[in-house]
Protein backbone atom coordinates (compact mmCIF):
# COMPACT_ATOMS: atom_id res chain seq x y z
CA UNK A 1 0.00 0.00 0.00
CA UNK A 2 1.38 3.39 -0.99
CA UNK A 3 1.02 6.04 1.67
CA UNK A 4 2.35 9.47 2.52
CA UNK A 5 4.82 7.79 4.87
CA UNK A 6 6.13 5.25 2.37
CA UNK A 7 6.77 7.05 -0.90
CA UNK A 8 8.21 5.09 -3.82
CA UNK A 9 11.69 6.25 -4.89
CA UNK A 10 11.84 7.51 -8.47
CA UNK A 11 14.97 7.50 -10.64
CA UNK A 12 15.07 9.64 -13.76
CA UNK A 13 17.21 8.34 -16.63
CA UNK A 14 17.98 10.96 -19.25
CA UNK A 15 20.52 11.61 -21.97
CA UNK A 16 20.70 12.96 -25.49
CA UNK A 17 19.71 11.01 -28.61
CA UNK A 18 21.90 7.97 -29.15
CA UNK A 19 23.63 8.22 -25.78
CA UNK A 20 22.80 4.65 -24.79
CA UNK A 21 19.85 4.94 -22.41
CA UNK A 22 18.22 1.82 -23.86
CA UNK A 23 21.35 -0.28 -23.40
CA UNK A 24 21.76 0.95 -19.84
CA UNK A 25 18.12 0.22 -18.94
CA UNK A 26 18.31 -3.26 -20.42
CA UNK A 27 21.42 -3.95 -18.36
CA UNK A 28 19.71 -2.76 -15.19
CA UNK A 29 16.57 -4.81 -15.86
CA UNK A 30 18.64 -7.96 -16.33
CA UNK A 31 20.32 -7.50 -12.95
CA UNK A 32 18.91 -9.90 -10.31
CA UNK A 33 18.89 -7.06 -7.78
CA UNK A 34 16.31 -5.13 -9.79
CA UNK A 35 12.88 -6.46 -8.92
CA UNK A 36 9.47 -4.93 -8.29
CA UNK A 37 10.38 -2.01 -10.52
CA UNK A 38 8.19 -0.05 -12.92
CA UNK A 39 9.90 1.43 -15.97
CA UNK A 40 7.98 4.27 -17.62
CA UNK A 41 8.86 5.06 -21.23
CA UNK A 42 7.29 7.17 -23.93
CA UNK A 43 6.91 4.32 -26.39
CA UNK A 44 7.67 0.63 -26.04
CA UNK A 45 9.62 0.70 -29.28
CA UNK A 46 12.17 3.15 -27.89
CA UNK A 47 13.41 0.90 -25.13
CA UNK A 48 13.98 -2.31 -27.10
CA UNK A 49 12.97 -4.82 -24.42
CA UNK A 50 11.47 -7.54 -26.62
CA UNK A 51 13.82 -10.22 -25.35
CA UNK A 52 12.79 -9.45 -21.78
CA UNK A 53 9.05 -9.88 -22.31
CA UNK A 54 7.13 -12.44 -20.31
CA UNK A 55 3.63 -11.54 -21.33
CA UNK A 56 1.77 -8.49 -22.51
CA UNK A 57 -0.52 -7.04 -19.89
CA UNK A 58 -3.56 -4.92 -20.56
CA UNK A 59 -3.87 -1.16 -20.56
CA UNK A 60 -0.46 -0.31 -21.91
CA UNK A 61 1.66 -2.36 -19.50
CA UNK A 62 4.16 -5.10 -20.21
CA UNK A 63 5.25 -7.57 -17.56
CA UNK A 64 8.97 -8.25 -17.55
CA UNK A 65 11.12 -10.97 -16.11
CA UNK A 66 12.36 -10.47 -12.58
CA UNK A 67 9.07 -9.13 -11.27
CA UNK A 68 9.25 -5.80 -13.13
CA UNK A 69 6.87 -4.10 -15.51
CA UNK A 70 7.07 -1.49 -18.25
CA UNK A 71 4.40 1.02 -19.19
CA UNK A 72 4.02 3.88 -21.61
CA UNK A 73 3.14 7.47 -20.80
CA UNK A 74 -0.60 7.57 -21.36
CA UNK A 75 -1.91 11.12 -21.70
CA UNK A 76 0.85 12.63 -19.57
CA UNK A 77 3.31 11.48 -16.95
CA UNK A 78 1.13 12.60 -14.03
CA UNK A 79 -1.71 10.38 -15.24
CA UNK A 80 0.63 7.42 -15.67
CA UNK A 81 2.07 7.79 -12.17
CA UNK A 82 -1.38 8.28 -10.65
CA UNK A 83 -2.57 5.14 -12.44
CA UNK A 84 0.30 3.15 -10.91
CA UNK A 85 -0.64 4.37 -7.44
CA UNK A 86 -4.28 3.49 -8.01
CA UNK A 87 -3.41 -0.03 -9.22
CA UNK A 88 -1.24 -0.65 -6.17
CA UNK A 89 -3.79 0.68 -3.71
CA UNK A 90 -6.58 -1.40 -5.26
CA UNK A 91 -4.47 -4.55 -5.32
CA UNK A 92 -4.20 -4.79 -9.11
CA UNK A 93 -0.40 -4.44 -8.86
CA UNK A 94 2.02 -5.64 -6.25
CA UNK A 95 3.81 -2.91 -4.27
CA UNK A 96 6.78 -1.41 -6.08
CA UNK A 97 10.28 -0.88 -4.75
CA UNK A 98 11.05 1.83 -7.28
CA UNK A 99 10.01 3.60 -10.48
CA UNK A 100 12.42 4.41 -13.31
CA UNK A 101 11.40 7.10 -15.80
CA UNK A 102 13.19 7.32 -19.14
CA UNK A 103 13.02 10.67 -20.92
CA UNK A 104 13.21 11.20 -24.65
CA UNK A 105 16.60 12.20 -26.00
CA UNK A 106 15.52 15.76 -26.78
CA UNK A 107 13.79 16.36 -23.46
CA UNK A 108 14.67 19.03 -20.96
CA UNK A 109 14.35 17.00 -17.72
CA UNK A 110 13.43 19.90 -15.46
CA UNK A 111 9.65 19.79 -16.16
CA UNK A 112 9.61 16.16 -15.02
CA UNK A 113 11.53 17.05 -11.88
CA UNK A 114 9.12 19.91 -11.26
CA UNK A 115 6.19 17.50 -11.59
CA UNK A 116 7.71 15.06 -9.09
CA UNK A 117 8.38 17.83 -6.60
CA UNK A 118 5.36 20.08 -7.12
CA UNK A 119 2.34 17.91 -7.91
CA UNK A 120 0.11 17.98 -4.79
CA UNK A 121 -0.86 14.30 -5.00
CA UNK A 122 2.25 12.74 -6.46
CA UNK A 123 4.56 14.14 -3.79
CA UNK A 124 2.70 11.99 -1.27
CA UNK A 125 3.34 8.81 -3.23
CA UNK A 126 6.74 9.36 -4.88
CA UNK A 127 10.11 10.77 -3.87
CA UNK A 128 12.95 11.66 -6.21
CA UNK A 129 15.88 9.34 -5.61
CA UNK A 130 18.18 10.77 -8.25
CA UNK A 131 18.88 11.71 -11.85
CA UNK A 132 21.07 9.54 -14.08
CA UNK A 133 22.32 11.17 -17.28
CA UNK A 134 23.89 9.07 -20.03
CA UNK A 135 26.53 10.76 -22.22
CA UNK A 136 28.23 9.05 -25.15
CA UNK A 137 31.89 9.73 -25.76
CA UNK A 138 31.47 9.84 -29.54
CA UNK A 139 29.06 12.75 -29.75
CA UNK A 140 28.84 14.09 -26.22
CA UNK A 141 31.07 17.12 -26.68
CA UNK A 142 29.25 18.22 -29.85
CA UNK A 143 25.86 17.73 -28.20
CA UNK A 144 26.90 19.86 -25.23
CA UNK A 145 28.05 22.61 -27.56
CA UNK A 146 25.02 22.54 -29.87
CA UNK A 147 22.03 21.67 -27.68
CA UNK A 148 20.78 23.39 -24.53
CA UNK A 149 18.80 20.26 -23.66
CA UNK A 150 21.99 18.20 -23.48
CA UNK A 151 23.59 20.74 -21.17
CA UNK A 152 20.55 20.76 -18.89
CA UNK A 153 20.50 16.97 -18.80
CA UNK A 154 24.08 17.04 -17.58
CA UNK A 155 23.55 19.92 -15.16
CA UNK A 156 20.83 18.23 -13.09
CA UNK A 157 22.49 14.80 -12.89
CA UNK A 158 23.50 13.01 -9.72
CA UNK A 159 25.21 10.33 -11.80
CA UNK A 160 26.88 10.86 -15.19
CA UNK A 161 27.31 7.60 -17.10
CA UNK A 162 29.85 7.73 -19.94
CA UNK A 163 29.22 5.27 -22.78
CA UNK A 164 31.23 4.27 -25.87
CA UNK A 165 34.50 5.31 -24.25
CA UNK A 166 36.18 2.35 -25.95
CA UNK A 167 35.41 3.83 -29.37
CA UNK A 168 37.33 7.09 -28.99
CA UNK A 169 40.85 8.16 -28.11
CA UNK A 170 41.67 8.60 -24.40
CA UNK A 171 42.36 12.31 -24.87
CA UNK A 172 38.85 12.80 -26.28
CA UNK A 173 37.35 11.06 -23.26
CA UNK A 174 39.44 13.27 -20.99
CA UNK A 175 38.26 16.40 -22.78
CA UNK A 176 34.64 15.28 -22.46
CA UNK A 177 35.10 14.68 -18.74
CA UNK A 178 36.44 18.22 -18.40
CA UNK A 179 33.43 19.59 -20.28
CA UNK A 180 31.04 17.67 -18.05
CA UNK A 181 32.82 18.84 -14.91
CA UNK A 182 32.56 22.44 -16.12
CA UNK A 183 28.77 22.10 -16.20
CA UNK A 184 28.30 19.74 -13.25
CA UNK A 185 31.26 19.62 -10.84
CA UNK A 186 29.40 17.47 -8.29
CA UNK A 187 27.83 14.64 -10.25
CA UNK A 188 29.47 11.26 -9.77
CA UNK A 189 31.02 10.18 -13.09
CA UNK A 190 30.85 6.48 -14.02
CA UNK A 191 32.29 4.72 -17.08
CA UNK A 192 29.69 2.26 -18.36
CA UNK A 193 32.44 -0.13 -19.45
CA UNK A 194 33.96 -0.32 -15.97
CA UNK A 195 31.28 -2.55 -14.49
CA UNK A 196 30.38 0.09 -11.91
CA UNK A 197 27.12 1.13 -13.58
CA UNK A 198 24.99 -1.24 -11.51
CA UNK A 199 21.73 -0.81 -9.61
CA UNK A 200 23.30 0.27 -6.34
CA UNK A 201 25.32 3.01 -8.01
CA UNK A 202 22.54 4.27 -10.27
CA UNK A 203 19.18 3.49 -8.72
CA UNK A 204 20.09 4.34 -5.14
CA UNK A 205 21.69 7.75 -5.47
CA UNK A 206 21.33 8.48 -1.77
CA UNK A 207 18.69 11.19 -1.94
CA UNK A 208 16.01 8.79 -0.75
CA UNK A 209 16.65 5.55 1.12
CA UNK A 210 13.95 2.93 0.41
CA UNK A 211 15.08 0.90 3.41
CA UNK A 212 14.51 3.66 5.97
CA UNK A 213 11.75 5.48 4.03
CA UNK A 214 13.52 8.77 4.57
CA UNK A 215 15.95 11.08 2.86
CA UNK A 216 19.53 9.89 3.08
CA UNK A 217 22.13 12.61 2.64
CA UNK A 218 25.28 10.90 3.92
CA UNK A 219 26.63 10.03 0.46
CA UNK A 220 25.68 13.42 -0.90
CA UNK A 221 27.58 15.14 1.90
CA UNK A 222 30.57 12.89 1.32
CA UNK A 223 30.51 13.80 -2.37
CA UNK A 224 30.32 17.48 -1.49
CA UNK A 225 33.29 17.07 0.85
CA UNK A 226 35.23 15.43 -1.94
CA UNK A 227 34.91 18.67 -3.88
CA UNK A 228 36.14 20.68 -0.86
CA UNK A 229 32.85 22.52 -0.43
CA UNK A 230 32.78 21.82 3.29
CA UNK A 231 35.88 23.96 3.73
CA UNK A 232 35.16 26.71 1.25
CA UNK A 233 33.28 29.18 3.44
CA UNK A 234 30.45 31.39 2.32
CA UNK A 235 32.49 33.47 -0.08
CA UNK A 236 33.71 30.55 -2.19
CA UNK A 237 31.98 29.78 -5.44
CA UNK A 238 32.43 27.84 -8.64
CA UNK A 239 32.19 29.61 -11.95
CA UNK A 240 33.10 27.58 -14.99
CA UNK A 241 33.58 29.42 -18.25
CA UNK A 242 32.38 27.96 -21.51
CA UNK A 243 29.66 28.10 -24.12
CA UNK A 244 26.95 27.54 -21.53
CA UNK A 245 25.34 29.94 -19.08
CA UNK A 246 24.74 27.02 -16.71
CA UNK A 247 26.67 27.26 -13.49
CA UNK A 248 26.79 25.60 -10.09
CA UNK A 249 26.77 27.69 -6.92
CA UNK A 250 27.60 26.27 -3.49
CA UNK A 251 26.94 28.17 -0.27
CA UNK A 252 27.64 27.15 3.32
CA UNK A 253 26.02 29.03 6.19
CA UNK A 254 27.37 28.46 9.68
CA UNK A 255 24.45 29.58 11.86
CA UNK A 256 20.96 28.08 12.35
CA UNK A 257 18.26 29.64 10.16
CA UNK A 258 14.71 30.33 11.44
CA UNK A 259 12.26 28.19 9.49
CA UNK A 260 10.04 31.14 8.67
CA UNK A 261 13.02 32.99 7.20
CA UNK A 262 13.99 29.88 5.22
CA UNK A 263 10.56 29.49 3.67
CA UNK A 264 10.32 33.21 2.89
CA UNK A 265 13.69 32.97 1.15
CA UNK A 266 12.48 30.01 -0.92
CA UNK A 267 9.20 31.77 -1.73
CA UNK A 268 10.97 34.76 -3.24
CA UNK A 269 13.69 32.68 -4.89
CA UNK A 270 11.09 30.55 -6.63
CA UNK A 271 8.93 33.52 -7.64
CA UNK A 272 11.78 35.59 -9.07
CA UNK A 273 14.23 32.97 -10.37
CA UNK A 274 12.06 29.91 -10.92
CA UNK A 275 12.73 29.39 -14.63
CA UNK A 276 16.47 29.73 -14.05
CA UNK A 277 16.61 27.12 -11.28
CA UNK A 278 17.51 23.81 -12.88
CA UNK A 279 17.99 22.11 -9.56
CA UNK A 280 18.64 22.79 -5.88
CA UNK A 281 19.73 20.55 -3.03
CA UNK A 282 20.14 21.71 0.54
CA UNK A 283 20.59 20.46 4.06
CA UNK A 284 19.56 23.17 6.51
CA UNK A 285 20.16 23.67 10.21
CA UNK A 286 17.09 25.45 11.56
CA UNK A 287 16.81 27.47 14.75
CA UNK A 288 13.77 25.50 15.88
CA UNK A 289 15.37 22.05 15.47
CA UNK A 290 19.16 22.49 15.23
CA UNK A 291 19.83 18.79 15.87
CA UNK A 292 17.37 17.60 13.21
CA UNK A 293 18.32 19.07 9.81
CA UNK A 294 15.87 19.75 7.00
CA UNK A 295 16.63 18.31 3.58
CA UNK A 296 15.30 20.18 0.54
CA UNK A 297 15.16 19.33 -3.15
CA UNK A 298 13.85 21.77 -5.73
CA UNK A 299 13.62 22.53 -9.42
CA UNK A 300 12.34 25.70 -11.05
CA UNK A 301 9.75 27.15 -8.67
CA UNK A 302 8.81 23.79 -7.18
CA UNK A 303 10.15 22.14 -4.06
CA UNK A 304 9.52 18.68 -2.72
CA UNK A 305 8.04 18.80 0.80
CA UNK A 306 10.99 19.04 3.19
CA UNK A 307 12.15 15.97 5.08
CA UNK A 308 13.42 16.31 8.63
CA UNK A 309 16.16 13.87 9.57
CA UNK A 310 16.23 12.33 13.04
CA UNK A 311 19.82 13.47 13.47
CA UNK A 312 22.77 14.81 11.53
CA UNK A 313 24.90 12.35 9.59
CA UNK A 314 28.06 11.41 11.45
CA UNK A 315 30.28 12.78 8.68
CA UNK A 316 30.69 16.49 8.07
CA UNK A 317 29.93 19.66 9.99
CA UNK A 318 26.51 20.62 11.29
CA UNK A 319 25.95 23.57 9.02
CA UNK A 320 23.62 24.60 6.24
CA UNK A 321 24.78 23.65 2.75
CA UNK A 322 23.00 24.93 -0.32
CA UNK A 323 23.85 23.83 -3.87
CA UNK A 324 22.05 25.56 -6.73
CA UNK A 325 22.42 24.71 -10.41
CA UNK A 326 21.10 27.55 -12.53
CA UNK A 327 20.92 28.71 -16.12
CA UNK A 328 21.66 32.42 -16.20
CA UNK A 329 21.25 32.66 -12.42
CA UNK A 330 22.79 35.74 -10.78
CA UNK A 331 25.02 34.44 -7.99
CA UNK A 332 25.23 37.82 -6.25
CA UNK A 333 21.45 38.00 -6.14
CA UNK A 334 21.23 34.50 -4.67
CA UNK A 335 23.78 35.22 -1.95
CA UNK A 336 22.31 38.63 -1.10
CA UNK A 337 18.80 37.19 -0.94
CA UNK A 338 19.89 34.46 1.45
CA UNK A 339 21.83 36.97 3.51
CA UNK A 340 18.74 39.15 3.79
CA UNK A 341 16.81 36.38 5.49
CA UNK A 342 19.59 34.88 7.60
CA UNK A 343 20.73 38.15 9.16
CA UNK A 344 24.16 37.95 7.59
CA UNK A 345 26.03 41.02 8.89
CA UNK A 346 27.70 41.62 5.55
CA UNK A 347 24.47 43.02 4.10
CA UNK A 348 21.60 45.00 5.53
CA UNK A 349 18.23 43.32 5.18
CA UNK A 350 16.73 44.97 2.08
CA UNK A 351 13.17 45.94 1.66
CA UNK A 352 11.38 43.06 -0.04
CA UNK A 353 10.30 45.33 -2.88
CA UNK A 354 13.95 45.83 -3.78
CA UNK A 355 14.33 42.13 -4.48
CA UNK A 356 11.68 42.01 -7.17
CA UNK A 357 9.72 44.59 -9.09
CA UNK A 358 6.43 43.39 -7.68
CA UNK A 359 6.78 40.35 -5.43
CA UNK A 360 3.13 40.31 -4.48
CA UNK A 361 2.12 39.89 -8.10
CA UNK A 362 4.00 36.58 -8.40
CA UNK A 363 2.58 33.72 -6.32
CA UNK A 364 5.17 31.99 -4.22
CA UNK A 365 5.00 28.61 -2.60
CA UNK A 366 4.91 27.29 0.94
CA UNK A 367 6.58 24.15 2.21
CA UNK A 368 5.30 23.54 5.63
Amino acid sequence: MVSAFQPIPVSLVTGFLGAGKTTLLNKLLRDPAVTETAVIVNEFGEIGIDHLLVETARDGMIELSGGCLCCTVRGDLADTLADLVDRIQTGKLKPLKRVVIETTGLADPTPILALLMGHPSLVQAFALDGVVTVVDALNGAANLHDHAEARRQVAVADRLVLTKTDLVAPEKVSALRDALRAINPRGTMIDASSGEAGPRALLDCGLFDPETKTVEVRRWLQEEDAHDHAHCGEDHHHHHHGASTIRSIAIEHGRPIPERALFEFLDILGATQGDRLLRMKAIVQTSEHPDQPLVLHGVRGFFHPPARLATWPAEGPRSTRLVVIGDGLDEAYLRDLLAAFTGDPRIDRPDQAALTDNPLAVPGFRLG
